[in-house]
């Protein structure tokens, strides 16, 4: 049987749809359904400049991914290559945020989905809710890469749909008095972008499954920017919306800033439909969050970073079975145990850091490997370093709680190789 194990590998059953669609599934999150709100209470009604500012700096970053996935696609993605492009260190930095941060947004998002399910439903209990989701999709994923993306497929046509239905419904009820005093060059649209690029972020996700796509070179650059690209006209159409519906003070002043512009059609399907958009898009993000979190499992427990016993593939499902249900396990603990409300600020600062790496990763490719000009890289590492100082002074916590992880994980990795060397 170990002999079997020894031998499986993971099996390329992903086409470009689906690694678009996990991509799609990881962008268009609970963010565009809440983060628009704040967006708006900087921005205005020039919100919409807020996100295509974010779409061209997020650009940048995944520019450098697509050509790193084009270099060499495989599994782990920032974790692998700023480890042989940069440093075996600076690549074990990067898939150790990498873990942390998408295991703690994962299990805050799967009670996303149990406090909009629970507001319908208030019998139930919320931990509970999303403990059960967790521990569902942690089956689902242990049977393969296929199943998790099929579903994956369907829940992210159903919030593109919701989404359309919003942008088709609510342009018949906008008002041009709601644009009023549109200032695209005020500062706040410039807070607003730094806000909003966190509702992008999710399009790497699929970089991280590479093994698992069928022509990766190809696919996995075209789905990063294929993901980003829909996401932005999706979420321009929206906000553009959102705000000739209600206007931005309203929309600023809302939690669930989406379902509230709806309401100002009068239509209380189209409410309860977008809610349900909500839902849907907390569980394609938890779905996509542990089959890219156990991947990095994978990647980091191969190369011996972490114990490789988390590097067995199943026999019959070719899938890194150790790794997943750890990282379901961790989500229902913390969905149980731990108040996520602060921790998930760890994701600000992981976000940046790895994707920091990223661009000097993509600025060391040799020039015969590489398809753009070193100033793309450089540019996408100024944002991310621009970004991380205004994260400073306006998510402090982001930065104590980000930085005492690094220390953790320079801790692990020095007490780590020191008892390699003792053995």
């Amino acid at each position: 049987m170990a002999r079997k194990e020894a031998e499986a590998t993971l099996e390329r059953s992903l086409g470009l749809f689906d690694a678009t669609a996990i991509s799609l599934g990881a962008i268009i999150g609970g963010g565009i359904f809440v983060v628009i709100g704040i967006t708006a209470g900087y921005a205005g009604s020039a919100l919409v400049i807020s996100m295509i500012l974010a779409a061209v700096i997020a650009a940048f970053t995944a520019l450098s991914f697509a050509e790193l996935a084009a270099w060499q696609p495989i599994e782990g993605s920032v974790y692998e290559y700023s480890r042989q492009l940069i440093s075996p260190f600076a690549g074990f930095l990067a898939g150790w945020m990498w873990l942390l941060s998408n295991t703690f947004t994962g299990a805050a998002v799967a009670l996303g989905f149990a406090y909009y399910l629970t507001a319908v439903f208030p019998v139930l209990p919320s931990s509970a809710v999303a403990a059960v989701l967790c521990i569902a999709f942690t089956m689902l994923n242990l049977v393969g890469a296929r199943l998790s993306a099929l579903l994956n497929n369907i829940f992210v046509a159903a919030k593109v749909l919701i989404l359309l239905l919003f942008i088709i419904l609510g342009s018949f009820y906008t008002s041009p008095a709601n644009f009023t005093n549109f200032e695209p060059l005020n500062v706040g649209v410039l807070y607003g972008a730094c806000f909003i690029f966190f509702a992008y972020i999710g399009f790497a996700r699929v970089a991280v499954l590479a093994e698992e796509i069928k022509d990766a070179k190809r696919n996995v650059p075209r789905a990063m920017l294929l993901s980003l690209c829909l996401s932005t006209i999706i979420y321009v159409l929206v906000g553009t919306v959102a705000v000739g519906l209600v206007g931005a003070t309203k929309l600023a002043g809302s939690n669930s800033p989406l379902a509230d512009a709806i309401s100002a059609t009068g239509s209380t399907i189209g409410v309860q439909i977008v809610s349900l958009g909500g839902l849907l898009a907390t569980a394609s993000v938890l779905l996509t969050s542990i089959l890219g979190v156990s991947r990095m499992t994978y990647s980091m427990a191969r190369r011996g970073d972490i114990p490789r016993t988390l590097a067995r593939l199943h026999r019959r499902f070719c899938t890194p079975y150790y790794a997943i249900a750890i990282v379901g396990v961790l989500m229902t603990l913390l969905v149980l145990l731990v108040d996520l409300t602060k921790v998930v600020a760890l994701s600000t600062f992981a976000t940046l850091f790895y994707y920091a790496l990223t661009n000097i990763a993509a600025f060391k490719l040799k020039t015969e490997q590489r398809r753009y000009s070193r100033l793309v890289p450089a540019l996408g590492l100024g944002t991310c370093l621009a970004l991380l100082a205004f994260t400073l002074f306006a998510a402090t916590q982001a930065w104590v709680i980000g930085i005492a992880c690094l220390i953790a994980g320079a801790i692990y990795y020095a007490t780590k190789n020191g008892l390699q060397k003792k053995l």
